[in-house]
């Protein structure tokens, strides 16, 4: 079941879920707003002919940061990572999913194209997934509410939480937007794990 605002503050004040800088006036009634940081990955295209998911190409992506009110500008057709201002910490019985907010999806900012899952256990900033699908320039301000998360109950703890041994998490404590550690998957089945 999805919380509500209520049992989000409630989880929230004993410590289960935790958000870092938390602002309870972000609480909606079934979700929390998160806020955009000031860094983003953005992509290098001439630097490769393709991009090979079984490679890991550290420089295909540069981290570019936005000094005080400077806005970051997302042209259209554009897709850069970001992150949200928030470190985001659930407990082994929890999982939250990450959306956009209505009034930047009506401008056509969209902030993930598949991974708006977080798993139990997690914990970071999350990454976001930015594209601009409208035909102008759009502008994305530091602390600015770019999406927000609710947060739902599972029957159970789950047996191995994101960032266990067991699970093969990549993206566990991340703290800057994270390029894609796909190519680990190959690593492990090489490995024969």
């Amino acid at each position: 079941m999805v919380l509500s605002d209520r049992s989000i503050r409630e989880e929230i004040d004993s410590g289960r879920i935790t958000i870092d800088p938390y602002d309870p006036a972000m609480i909606q009634p079934s979700s929390v707003d998160v806020r955009v940081d000031s860094r983003f990955r953005v992509f290098h295209n001439a630097r490769y002919p393709y991009i090979d998911v079984r490679q890991p190409m550290d420089d295909l992506t540069e981290l570019v940061e936005v000094q005080g009110d400077d806005p970051f500008i997302l042209h259209p057709g554009e897709f850069v990572l970001g992150q949200t201002l928030e470190r985001v910490t659930l407990p082994d019985d929890l999982v939250a999913r990450l959306e956009g907010k209505s009034s930047l999806g009506r401008l056509g900012l969209l902030i993930h194209s598949t991974a708006g899952f977080v798993d139990s256990g997690f914990s970071g900033n999350l990454t976001l997934e930015l594209s601009n699908v409208a035909n102008l320039p759009i502008t994305i301000y530091k602390g600015m509410p770019i999406g927000q998360i609710s947060f739902m109950r599972m029957d159970g703890p789950v047996e191995h939480p994101y960032g266990s041994d067991e699970t093969g998490s990549k993206y566990q404590g991340q703290g800057e937007p994270t390029p894609s550690r796909f190519y680990l998957n190959f690593e492990r089945e090489s490995q024969g794990t």
